[in-house]
């Protein structure tokens, strides 16, 4: 299977992201109304989510609808306000040496994936990350030392709320800190269950535990997988081996610390690397975080790719991912 990433830097929203969108928007659709557009919220009730929970976007958003064709059903998409529920696999984990660093693999279908790392100076603050939605994030950094990674948190239950990825996006432009950025998760409401983990530059971090019918539970846990603090959907946890894969990773945190270079390896290895792409969770990459330092790599078996929020390159890469289950 081959996939082509790209890299895109744009500091304000302009043609290379309305650019995006247009490519991106047919398949986006398609998924976004799958359930039928009568399942979706109004552009009233999204807009005015956004303004309650997070203000100091709305003018960006509405920068992007604009960019985007101004339609009603891209405006409700690009709010990320109750979307189609969804689900990812993902590990991650913050390795414990002398530089503080975020290691996270993210498992899911390749069919429904950006496959962009976008590089942004948005609301005057520089972000970079790799996109969901085209302007949500699934992991990233931003130019305060402060980084960030989701994996699902293993239960079925979907509510009022946020897709995770705008959840990331809106924490990036507007927190500098760990102890910011958990303030946020605590109260911005997602629409299904999620796992977040923060990391800052002096090394400070959290696992926020977010849930649609729960408050989110704030941890100091260094590993996420995919359940939260128990079990609750068995089957699941089966399927993606979650607890076995967060057994494995304590071990190698607290057991015996590997070195950097060989913790980043067990990321790119079973039983945290998966092949189950037909299913939707075969390992798409594994990111590498390095907060104090404003960088970020990409790795897949075999190849890597390295990004500085400073010097950011723009570019393509074809990178083949085994088939299997």
């Amino acid at each position: 299977m081959e996939t082509l990433w790209r890299s895109v830097s744009e500091a304000e929203p302009g043609p290379k992201w309305a650019a995006l969108f247009a490519e991106y928007w047919p398949d986006y659709q398609r998924w976004w109304l799958r359930e039928g557009e009568e399942m979706r919220p109004t552009y009233h009730e999204s807009r005015k989510a956004l303004s309650h929970h997070m203000p100091e976007i709305v003018p960006l958003y509405d920068q992007l609808c604009e960019l985007a064709g101004g339609g009603d059903k891209v405006a409700r998409f690009l709010s990320f306000h109750n979307p189609p529920p969804y689900l990812s696999g993902c590990s991650q984990a913050i390795w414990p040496g002398k530089e503080p660093v975020l290691v996270r693999n993210y498992d899911y279908s390749p069919a429904s994936f950006d496959s962009l790392v976008l590089h942004t100076n948005w609301m005057g603050c520089k972000v970079m990350g790799v996109s969901d939605g085209l302007w949500g994030l699934v992991d990233g950094t931003n130019e305060h030392g402060l980084a960030i990674s989701l994996t699902f948190g293993g239960r079925r239950e979907v509510g009022n709320g946020f897709g995770v990825p705008i959840i990331l996006r809106y924490v990036l432009q507007t927190c500098k800190t760990t102890a910011e950025a958990a303030k946020v998760l605590a109260r911005v409401p997602t629409h299904m269950s999620y796992n977040v983990t923060v990391l800052d530059a002096k090394r400070n971090y959290i696992t926020a535990m977010m849930a649609p019918d729960r408050p989110t539970v704030i941890t100091r846990a260094a590993v996420a997988t995919n359940h939260q603090e128990n079990v609750e959907w068995v089957s699941h946890a089966r399927f993606t081996a979650t607890v076995e894969r967060e057994r494995f990773l304590l071990q190698r945190i607290t057991l015996h610390v590997d070195p950097e270079e060989k913790f980043i390896g067990v990321f790119l290895k079973p039983p945290l690397y998966s092949t189950a792409y037909s299913v939707g969770f075969g390992t798409l990459y594994t990111s590498i975080y390095r907060p104090r330092k404003r960088q970020m790599e990409i790795r897949w078996p075999g190849s890597s790719w390295q990004f500085d929020l400073g010097s950011f390159s723009e570019g393509s890469q074809r990178i083949y991912v085994p088939d299997g289950l």
